[in-house]
């Protein structure tokens, strides 16, 4: 295999895709199979470059004065110059190759893998009208820049003079506070030559420090491989007790052979069976997802309501004809057994199955080399069996669909329990209001395809013990809890849970449903009255609507319906409070990768969306 030509940590000039323009850039790494270089330019922004998009220091030097003789013999390029009205000067001159600089990208969906040369972001020299406020933070990069700039640059570069105000909501890829920094920029300019020399005859740095490992690293994933089964293995047992308070912790173990039944077993996998067959029934939307490294887009089946529907039916057909199913309830330590075993079995899969896929295939962050991190983490980003995608599946289906059917049964098992006609009004609201959460979720399926989960995260044990064991035997726990401890509700009390509640979906969907269409597509006329943020990944960053009050309005209608569904529990335990808990815990745990991976990828501009959108989750509070 021939050596590569820049190896990692080598200091280069990479050419800004869609212009001529070089920027002094760090060698991150280089990816064999698409043969492209990740980048990182000096403001933090990374792309992917071709070899032909890269010139060492030396050879960029030796470019740049051939170019510089070959301009001084041009008389046509004198003429030329001389006729610019913005570059009468040399001073004109430097301050035009500067505004060369200053670009806008343009606001298509992309991801870190979008940056391939044949998909990267189109440079525009055009003044970007009533889409970003004043940005402050521009790029840093120091660069050598082109003589012989061209002709729709000194148009632009007149444009900038004529009228310097319209600039102000343009992402400057240079910082420019004042007039001084502006002047300190071209004297800067003027000795680039200089610094070439001194830097090609300096050593190369050192090589980046790896991105750090989620979780706690490899240690925090051992650790959450035995926590998570054994916390929810306390919930299951705890809230059956006549006083779960925290005063009765632990509960009592009970015998082994409670934990394990064939039959519950059976329910289990002719569950996710059944939810299988309505996944590929040809009915619904095919929905394209984000493209990926491999410049591919996959297509999803999005026929989730479709699936609870049937499931609905085909639920009350049963227990017209007499299923109980109290089975559920009485059985709901098997059941949880059940399905530990088989999200365990899902996970040796595709671990086994990842060490064969490439590294296209392969999530960014789930290929640390330790066997427990990368199981834990999961190492491929998109597993399928032929058309049938497994993580997308069991994300929407088996484990939230059947969050509603468990919902279901703790209220038939009230009735049975506690000899009522119907349930009580607070099992009634829990049970609505989670299949309202559900409900809309399977009717907007398409939205999860731009979500964390789907676009970064590979699919190993801590997505598939989430999917069929945390989601559908944690999240059931207010419906369970009041199936021994129901709870009256007053009239002012139910209002403000259902004014809560109404509040809480609203901000919810409202939010997600701007973030989903701007994702897709922010050039749709119908956003054109959203504010952005443009960044140098060709990724534009809202400003507008909930997106302009918090960094995560969705995170704040999911804990408003969150203390929503927990207030008819009443507040004699902390234990039907956990959802609520453990959503805040989980929320600020993303936000906080959330920061970091925006930090990574857009850099500066991602400085300044955070000192538009000053709060994160709760406005004025957090």
């Amino acid at each position: 295999m021939p050596s590569l030509k820049y190896q990692t940590g080598d200091t280069v000039m990479g050419r800004w895709p869609g212009s001529s323009l070089y920027y002094e850039v760090n060698v991150l790494s280089f990816d064999a199979k698409s043969r492209l270089y990740t980048v990182i330019y000096k403001d933090g922004t990374e792309l992917e470059l071709k070899e032909q998009d890269i010139m060492s220091l030396t050879g960029f030097q030796a470019r740049t004065r051939s170019r510089s003789r070959s301009n001084s013999r041009s008389p046509g390029r004198r003429r030329s110059r001389s006729r610019s009205p913005a570059r009468t000067t040399r001073r004109s001159s430097s301050r035009t190759a500067a505004a060369a600089t200053t670009a806008t990208a343009e606001t298509a969906p992309s991801s870190r893998g979008d940056a391939k040369l044949k998909q990267a972001p189109e440079v525009k020299l055009s003044p970007m009208l009533k889409k970003a406020p004043e940005n402050s933070s521009n790029n840093k990069h120091e660069k050598k820049e082109e003589n012989n700039t061209a002709s729709q640059v000194n148009k632009s570069a007149a444009k900038e003079e004529a009228d310097p105000e319209k600039n102000q909501g343009r992402y400057n890829l240079r910082r420019r506070k004042d007039d001084g920094d502006v002047k300190e920029a071209e004297a800067k300019s003027e000795h680039q030559e200089e610094r070439v020399e001194k830097m090609s005859a300096a050593p190369a740095p050192a090589a980046p420090a790896p991105t750090p490992l989620d979780f706690g690293g490899k240690i925090g994933a051992f650790f959450w491989m035995l926590f998570l089964p054994a916390w929810v293995l306390f919930l299951v047992l705890h809230v059956d007790q006549k006083d779960p308070s925290l005063s009765n912790f632990p509960p009592a173990l009970p015998s082994l052979e409670t934990f394990w039944n064939p039959q519950a077993l059976v329910f289990v996998v002719l569950w996710i069976l059944f939810q299988a067959l309505l996944y590929i029934f040809p009915v619904g939307k095919l929905s394209e997802g984000v493209l990926l490294r491999s410049g591919k887009r996959l297509k999803y089946r999005t026929n989730g309501f479709f699936a609870i529907v049937v499931s609905a039916v085909v639920v009350a057909a049963a227990v017209y004809q007499g299923v109980d199913l109290t089975y559920i309830h009485s059985h709901f330590l098997q059941l949880t057994t059940a399905s530990f075993l088989i999200s365990m079995m899902l996970s040796t899969y595709l671990y086994f199955r990842s060490r064969s896929t490439g590294p296209d295939e392969r999530a960014l962050g789930g290929n640390s080399g330790n066997v427990i991190y990368d199981f834990f983490k999961g190492r491929e980003l998109n597993p399928r069996i032929k058309e049938f995608d497994l993580k997308f599946f069991c994300e929407m289906r088996p484990g939230l669909i059947g969050w509603c059917l468990i919902n279901f049964a703790m209220a038939l098992a009230e009735m049975k329990q506690q000899n009522l006609d119907a349930p009580s009004c607070s099992m009634i609201l829990v049970n609505i209001f989670q299949l309202i959460y559900v409900v809309d979720g399977l009717w907007n399926e398409e939205a999860i395809l731009t979500t964390m989960d789907l676009m970064h995260d590979g699919f190993g044990y801590m997505l598939a013990f989430g999917d069929l064991v945390w989601v559908p035997f944690t999240y059931t726990l207010q419906a369970r809890y009041l199936v021994s401890h129901p709870k009256p509700l007053s009239l002012p009390l139910l209002v403000t849970i259902i004014i809560l509640k109404i509040v809480g979906f609203y901000i919810f969907r409202k939010s997600n449903s701007e973030k989903n269409a701007f994702r897709r597509n922010p050039s749709d006329p119908r956003l054109s009255h959203l504010k952005m943020i443009p960044t140098a990944t060709g990724k534009s960053l809202l400003v507008s609507g909930w997106w302009g009050v918090v960094r995560h309005p969705n995170y704040l209608g999911d804990l408003i319906m969150a203390l929503a569904w927990s207030l008819p529990c009443g507040f004699s335990h902390l234990l039907p409070w956990y959802y609520m808990i453990y959503f805040i815990i989980l929320l600020v745990h993303r936000d906080s990768r959330d920061m970091n991976e925006c930090r990574r990828k857009y850099g500066s501009a991602w400085d300044e969306y955070c000192r538009t959108v000053r709060y994160r989750i709760i406005p004025r509070v957090y």
